[in-house]
């Protein structure tokens, strides 16, 4: 209960009761009101400008902090990414390739962008979007490169299976045997034709060996002529595959015909001296894509080093031809 106050009248000289009025009292009510709100306003601000957080702040700074933590971690793994990718594609360039005669991968295929529109719009306005992009351009690089590489590897797969059949078709012998051989005669390169007497190119090699001695095929594949061919005499085809074609001429009689398959070191003929020839000898050529090769380069697997070197040099005297 509120306590009653009095004052002195003195025109009364008596004691007389305080009236309050209500217009003071409702200003009084405001005041306090205002006074309360002002403080409280104060002491928030001043709770923000000593640096306390707010527990949602901190919660908000803590996954910030996190995320930061696993983009920088991010980033390691695309490095070491990059650098495992950067190594197979140097093996795939300068190896594999290399071994199965494919042309290397430019690096402008391998690392080329993405033309058209910008497919990094969506992540742009934010405060680290410089960061993000980056980022989705590497992984989208990387991405590229592995398609790259993984199409290279698919063809490199292929040409492995393709070499291995290729190894037993190429002609890789001598097509007569060095025991029955009495010399090379005469190698690839200009000479002087024994009937027509002028020089010209002579396409092949000539084996000098007894009349019915064996002609080896050469490769694995498949007899297109066996029949007598212009200038050649009795000659036989083979179709090796890849290109790849094997001419044997002045051949005593055939031990095979036309539309045969025959592998490496099949007998296919015996030596002789028919067509355009000046002894008995073996003329033998190989071609690939209908270009003449020095047959010379394709005696690889039954030829010592030593025995290449003898071969070669006699091949590389510039003598009269048999044929």
């Amino acid at each position: 209960m509120s306590k009653v106050k009095y004052y002195y009248d003195s025109e009364t000289l008596s004691y007389r009761k305080v009236e309050r009025k209500k217009g003071r009292t409702v200003g009084a009510v405001l005041l306090f009101i205002t006074g309360t709100a002002l403080m409280g306003l104060l002491i928030t601000i001043a709770v923000f400008n000593s640096g306390v957080d707010t527990p949602k702040e901190r919660k908000l700074e803590r996954e910030l902090s996190n995320i930061e933590l696993q983009f920088e971690l991010q980033q390691k793994k695309l490095d070491q990414i990059e650098s495992v990718l950067a190594n197979v594609e140097e093996r795939d360039n300068n190896v594999y390739r290399v071994l199965f005669e494919a042309s290397p991968i430019p690096n402008d295929v391998r690392q080329a962008g993405f033309g058209g529109v910008n497919r990094y719009k969506n992540l742009e306005g934010y405060d680290n979007s410089s960061m993000i992009i980056e980022s989705a351009k590497r992984i989208d690089q990387i991405t590229k490169r592995i398609v790259v590489q993984s199409k290279s590897l698919d063809e490199i797969a292929k040409l492995a299976e393709e070499k291995e059949a290729l190894l037993k078709t190429i002609p890789a012998i001598q097509p007569i045997q060095n025991k029955d051989l009495s010399r090379v005669a005469s190698g690839y390169g200009m000479r002087v034709h024994p009937i027509l007497k002028y020089r010209k190119m002579h396409n092949g090699m000539d084996f000098t060996a007894p009349p019915g001695t064996p002609i080896y095929a050469t490769g694995d594949g498949k007899v297109v002529k066996a029949s007598l061919g212009s200038g050649y005499g009795k000659m036989v085809i083979i179709e090796h595959g890849f290109g790849y074609r094997t001419y044997y001429g002045h051949l005593s009689k055939y031990n095979t015909k036309s539309g045969r398959s025959v592998k490496r070191g099949e007998i296919i003929g015996y030596v002789g001296n028919t067509g355009l020839s000046s002894g008995p000898h073996l003329h033998y050529e190989v071609r690939k894509n209908g270009i003449v090769l020095n047959p010379v380069n394709f005696y690889h697997n039954d030829l010592t080093p030593e025995e290449y070197d003898i071969m070669l040099a006699k091949a590389s005297i510039e003598n009269q031809s048999l044929d």
